[in-house]
């Protein structure tokens, strides 16, 4: 476009028209009944729902905050860089991200650039990202988890005497509970189901223990919800990582293919062993 050209006209209705069959559209037919729901788009969601799109399911991450990334837009004590450790800085190089080797398997780059090209990755893999949503509860059938409630986030900041209106409902095959320190999708099944850990919330901060931890703890916790990242640790109350991601994106692919495991039924022959981390034993705070 050069300057001076002149724009094409388009009125108003025909904007508002396109925005709402649009959006309907790829609600009824990509979002409504879908594969895989992952709930927050911080770096285990956003990991988890490129590669479950990557391998083939609808895959839909739900964000409550107006823009996606959650954590990722800013490293410890708010500055612009992101570290992680190895094996995972190999899931940013897939997403494009330039890194700079800082010894002893460390690598960091600019936080700006992890978080845009991340959510790029998973939109270009297929992935569907809701916004402005908020998970109010699971849809709970009697043994598994068959997808979750939802309602506009900015409803619940409203006054409590109009907050009174209803959720709807989506179906997914897998509900990835990707929510962080909140852990919220599990604190609400363990209100309802016996053997089901309340979440302690994260321990105390030892880096290399909870950036295992994080990984080994990502699991199947009710048929249906997989618990990954930060609310896995949060679950158990495993020690907290602090400033650093490689964890978080190494628990997100992980949940992506135990999810694909679960929906398939067969196992991800994943590119890389180098991708995985050894056994340990998992140590949580009492």
């Amino acid at each position: 476009m050069t300057f001076g050209e002149i724009m094409t006209y388009s009125s108003e209705i025909h904007v508002t028209k396109t925005i709402m069959n649009e959006f309907m559209d790829d609600f009824i037919e990509n979002i409504l009944d879908t594969d895989i729901v992952v709930v927050g788009s911080g770096p285990c969601g956003v990991t988890a729902a490129k590669y479950a799109a990557e391998l083939g399911h609808k895959t839909v991450m739900i964000e409550r905050n107006i823009y996606g990334g959650g954590g990722m837009w800013q490293g410890g004590f708010l500055l612009p860089k992101n570290t992680v450790m190895a094996p995972a800085n190999k899931i940013l190089e897939e997403c494009g991200v330039r890194l700079k080797d800082a010894g002893n398997g460390l690598y960091v780059c600019d936080s700006f650039e992890m978080v845009s090209k991340m959510l790029t990755s998973a939109c270009d893999a297929g992935a569907k990202l809701l916004n402005s949503t908020n998970v109010e509860d699971l849809v709970l059938k009697e043994d598994h988890v068959d997808g979750v409630v939802i309602q506009w986030f900015p409803v619940q900041q409203m006054p409590k005497f109009i907050t009174c209106m209803d959720p709807i409902a989506i179906r997914s095959k897998v509900v990835i509970d990707a929510t962080g320190h909140d852990s919220f999708l599990v604190k609400r099944l363990s209100e309802q189901r016996h053997g089901i850990p309340v979440p302690k919330g994260c321990g105390s901060l030892w880096v290399d223990e909870a950036e295992k931890q994080t990984v080994e703890l990502t699991h199947e916790i009710y048929p249906g919800l997989i618990v990954a990242g930060m609310s896995a640790t949060s679950t158990y109350g495993a020690p907290r990582m602090g400033p650093t991601f490689g964890g978080m994106l190494l628990a997100g692919k992980k949940a992506a293919e135990l999810a694909h495991e679960k929906i398939i039924g067969t196992k991800v022959k994943s590119a890389g062993k180098a991708l995985k981390m050894g056994h340990h034993n998992v140590l949580v705070t009492e």
